[in-house]
């Protein structure tokens, strides 16, 4: 029987300990705060990421659920800005504070399994990863998402050990706040299975009526989902199962390893790999058994599902709850490793450090004017940050000149920033842009009546049509700006927004609301799509 670490050591060796676990308790409150502080400040002052505005803009009409995902973010936000106000420190601050929590979590699930030096390294391993040193700063779905799963891992590891209902009411409560906040808590659902089912531990739990107390917890989060397919049919369901993806297998997919071991930095992403196989050769005890399958699940499923689902939009950070489980186990493993690795995993994550500086830095460009200007030149230029304040700032001046015309906005993204800018009493409205089906917004939008359809009750009334030219890949830009013409009448070209040697293009015309939709056009016959194509070619 292996005695607790601190039990088999002697005085001195027990003060050697005590002197590091100080050190490492330093460390990861020094970063802790400093990273919080430098994301406190880009959460203040960074334009909202096209995505966040929607989620935002769900946030103005509380429901059980919308087209993209469940409600729980909508709802934070919206409970948010209704005690401080609308703003970016109102819509980002409770993500803020959940992501800061990840790292404490973390760490309490080391210290149940070693003492204090294993608890703060793991939070500090966790604390410089990346992605999860910035959860937060944007108020994104998957800061609630993480923080739920590793809170139901944390209720299952101490259910597994003590059996109190407590623990186990935990696992449940975690896994409704994952249910509520994304569709891919699935992946969390389908660990916990194959723990339950792959793993002594797991298969005597079956009997436990603990277990099914979390289960009971755990389905309340479905409701919201289970209410608002229901009643828009089955429209979340089928974004996230059918149509966003291929289900084929595509080759360009095998890349996500480089994927991944870039956005955990290489050293550190390797250093994981190998905790997560020694966990899986050490599975026979406690809590390797639950995290090898767990983080395995979630490092190897997103893996062989990315293979066919999925491959136009971001998927960096689906596997990250896995790494964050691995993060708390990983002291445990580099106590019985040789000095070498220990270096090396050191080494790695002091790497990821730089990585997760990099990054803030990076946002803190996009942030302001003059270093957006810095990035204008780079291939990874911040487009979904940028541009944004500048179109709404030309919007307003000519709404002022055109009280009473409706904005409408050539897709949904740009529609939810400017109403972003403008206050959520300004309705947008949007065209059916491919982007808005790509990123399963055409659903909600119509549901809210902004839409095109919507549009054609107010035929005959004046717009303010507002045209972002860089939103599309080239390759599709001339079929959809051509198109616009038949969408609505365009009358006159009104001012132009050109930004960072035309990264960003916006373009303002005033316009007529249709009835119906018009003929398809030649595209070079329409004014949008000629205007839009000349300001591409000036240098």
């Amino acid at each position: 029987m292996r005695l607790p670490p601190v039990l088999a050591m002697s005085m001195s060796e027990r003060s050697s300990v005590a002197v590091q676990a100080r050190s490492w308790r330093g460390m990861f409150l020094v970063l802790l705060t400093v990273s919080f502080i430098a994301k406190l400040v880009i959460a203040c002052t960074l334009s909202p990421f096209g995505d966040e505005a929607f989620y935002w803009q769900e946030s103005l009409a509380p429901a059980w659920g919308y087209s993209d995902l469940p409600p729980l973010t909508a709802w934070l936000i919206a409970l948010s800005e209704g005690v401080l106000g609308h703003g970016l420190f109102a819509m980002r601050l409770p993500f803020l504070l959940i992501g800061a929590c990840v790292p404490w979590q973390v760490a309490a699930i080391a210290r149940r399994y070693g003492g204090e030096v294993e608890r703060w390294q793991a939070g500090t391993f966790a604390l410089v990863l990346p992605l999860v040193g910035s959860l937060g700063v944007l108020a994104l779905p998957d800061v609630p998402l993480t923080f739920a799963i590793v809170l139901a891992t944390r209720g299952l590891l101490a259910a597994l050990e003590t059996d109190r209902l407590r623990d186990w009411a935990w696992l449940g409560l975690g896994l409704a706040i994952a249910w509520a906040t994304h569709y891919r808590a699935a992946m969390a659902m389908l660990a916990g299975v194959i723990f339950l089912l792959a793993m002594p531990r797991g298969r005597a739990q079956w009997s436990r009526p603990g277990l099914w107390l979390a289960s009971a917890i755990g389905s309340i989060g479905l409701l919201p989902i289970v209410f608002y397919n229901l009643r828009s049919q089955g429209a979340g369901i089928a974004f996230q199962v059918v149509e966003r993806n291929p289900w084929r297998f595509h080759a360009d997919a095998l890349v996500q390893p480089l994927e991944q071991a870039v956005t955990c930095t290489p050293v550190a992403w390797v250093v994981m790999l190998w905790a997560l196989w020694r966990s899986w050769r050490r599975r026979d005890e406690a809590p390797f058994d639950a995290v090898a399958i767990i983080a395995g699940t979630f490092v190897v499923a997103y893996f062989v599902l990315g293979l066919f689902a999925d491959d136009l939009r971001f998927r960096v950070h689906w596997p990250l709850p896995g790494y964050v489980l691995i993060c708390a186990i990983l002291p445990a493993l580099l106590r019985d490793a040789s000095a070498a690795w220990r270096r090396t995993a050191f080494a790695g994550f002091v790497l990821a450090g730089l990585g997760l500086a990099a990054g803030l830095g990076y946002l803190g460009l996009a942030a302001s004017n003059d270093g957006a200007v810095r990035l204008a030149g780079v291939k990874a230029f911040p487009s979904n940050f940028t541009g944004w304040s500048e179109s709404a700032q030309t919007v307003r001046k000519q709404l002022a000149l055109r009280p009473g015309a409706i904005v409408v906005a050539d897709n949904f993204m740009l529609a939810a920033e400017l109403r972003f800018a403008l206050g959520g009493a300004r309705e947008v409205y949007s065209l059916d842009s491919p982007l808005n089906t790509k990123h399963g917004r055409a659903p909600q939008l119509a549901a809210w009546r902004l839409d095109e359809s919507a549009l054609a009750a107010h035929a005959g009334q004046p717009l303010l049509l507002v045209v972002d030219e860089t939103a599309l890949r080239e390759r599709e830009k001339r079929d959809w700006l051509g198109s616009v013409c038949s969408r609505v009448e365009v009358a006159a070209p009104l001012e132009r927004v050109d930004r960072f040697d035309g990264r960003r293009r916006f373009a303002l015309y005033a316009a007529t609301a249709r009835a119906m939709r018009g003929s398809s056009t030649d595209p070079d016959a329409c004014l949008v799509w000629t205007s839009a194509y000349r300001a591409s070619l000036v240098p």
